[in-house]
């Protein structure tokens, strides 16, 4: 079993920016594809970015991409979501997933572990 622990979130004011890590152990996931998604106060837990195994492929909700880049170190068994021109509306629990497939996926029961979530909150 993977576990996962993220790090990284905080407040930070409309327009800045914050860098999510998620650490994780118990076993490699060089093979496996990972994920963020967010949950807001009182809505569905989202999808936000995910990756493949290698690095190469990677996919974006539409309210994020262009803003938003998920990476990934598999020498450090480590994903990153770097969040650039952050808006209030991005204000949420971020949580990074792992699935046992090599490929991209956005649709939350296809991962199998998660973290525990960091929050970010964007003032405006």
């Amino acid at each position: 079993q993977v576990q996962l622990v993220e790090s990284g979130g905080g407040l930070v004011q409309a327009g800045g920016s914050l860098s999510l890590s998620c650490a994780a152990s118990g076993r490699t996931v060089s093979d496996y594809a990972l994920g963020w998604f967010r949950q807001a106060p009182g809505k569905e837990r989202e999808f936000v970015a995910s990756i493949n195994w290698s690095g190469v492929n990677t996919y974006y909700a539409t309210s994020v991409k262009g803003r938003f880049t998920i990476s990934r170190d598999n020498a450090k068994n480590t994903v990153y979501l770097q969040m650039n021109s952050l808006k209030p509306e991005d204000t949420a629990v971020y949580y990074c997933a792992a699935r046992t497939s090599r490929y991209i996926s956005t649709v939350k029961s296809d991962f199998g572990s998660w973290g525990q979530g960091t929050q970010v909150t964007v003032s405006s």
